[in-house]
């Protein structure tokens, strides 16, 4: 994968970038893929859903209401989920827990920190919907890119990449 950095210079017309700042969890530090997106709160029956049935190599971004958020929206029963399926990352505007596990799956994985409790499994929420969100307008389909410098949206898979 090229650099977040590269990319934000080759595409600085285009280009969207995250402006928050989140924390990497899994062992996989950069990765790249087509969104597919999840709103929730407190709730991550949908967010297991998309781990469960999103394609291989997919980045699945989560607005779970940020900072307002008391619960965490994924562990390491759910990150391993998504590594079995080779899901490329998770991408959460919310918070994780499990942090000592997460660090050995094979998933990019990051959020804005941890919270201990689980969350609850009503099963509300969203998928697959446009997203505003850390001053990026998210809609599925786009492709981001995701280091160890930051988060960068383009509208469709980088010509590099192809």
């Amino acid at each position: 994968m090229k650099p977040v950095t590269d990319i934000c210079d080759e595409h600085a017309e285009e280009v969207q970038t995250m402006q928050e700042d989140l924390v990497h969890y899994g062992a996989r530090r950069q990765f790249s893929g087509p969104v597919r997106t999840v709103s929730v709160f407190e709730d991550n029956v949908l967010v297991k859903r998309m781990l469960e049935e999103a394609d291989a190599g997919t980045v699945i971004v989560v607005d779970g209401g940020g900072r307002a958020g008391r619960t965490a929206l994924l562990g390491d029963n759910l990150a391993a989920i998504g590594a079995e399926r080779n899901i490329a990352g998770v991408i959460i505007n919310g918070f994780v827990r499990d942090a000592a596990e997460l660090v050995d799956i094979e998933l990019g994985i990051v959020a804005l920190g941890t919270r201990p409790c689980r969350s609850h499994k009503g099963g509300k929420g969203y998928s697959d919907i446009p997203l505003n969100m850390a001053g990026v307008l998210w809609e599925p389909g786009m492709w981001v890119y995701a280091d160890e410098d930051g988060i960068a949206v383009l509208p469709e898979k980088s010509a590099y990449d192809k």
